[in-house]
């Protein structure tokens, strides 16, 4: 069996290559392109067309959860691409919805280690801050950010166990 890549490796690998944590700089700059669409409850989706690859997102989304939303699906790109190839076309990724398949779970990983740098979110867990107060000051959302603390669990850090919806929009 292959080995899964590690989505906080490969995220910081893509901000390092683009010098960017920016989620529509870093499509840009790899040749992905960003449609809006009409979607009234599917918030975004990867495909690949004929090798070119596009990224769907729904126009009615706020500011901060698009750049969330096309961050999960830069982390279908740079990690399922092969999976999305072989799917004939259109894929639908639910967006979020971790208990749905570990692709979910590695792309919103993908997106946490991309858009919260470690060192800040380890700032504010130091000077007190819970997971709410940590989205609210970096302007995310609080499911992503305790997403990011569960892993710093999970490497041993000595925090506190957050817990987060496993599929939180």
């Amino acid at each position: 069996m292959a080995k899964t890549k590690d989505p906080a490796a490969v995220a910081d690998k893509v901000i390092y290559e683009c010098n960017s944590r920016d989620p529509e700089r870093i499509a840009r700059q790899n040749g992905i392109m960003i449609r809006e669409v009409e979607w009234k409850e599917q918030s975004g989706a990867y495909i690949e067309m004929m090798r070119q690859p596009v990224i769907f997102v729904a126009e009615r989304l706020d500011p901060v959860m698009r750049s969330i939303v096309i961050a999960h699906e830069l982390g279908h790109h740079f990690l399922h691409k092969k999976e999305a190839a072989e799917s004939g076309g259109f894929r639908e990724f639910k967006i979020f919805d971790m208990m749905l398949n570990n692709m979910e779970y590695e792309a919103n990983t993908f997106a946490a280690q991309l858009l919260l740098p470690d060192d800040e979110i380890k700032d504010l867990i130091y000077e007190g801050y819970d997971v709410a107060q940590i989205a609210s000051i970096m302007n995310s959302d609080i499911n992503l950010v305790a997403l990011k603390v569960s892993g710093y669990i999970k490497e041993g850090s000595p925090f506190r166990k957050q817990e987060y919806k496993n599929k939180f929009y």
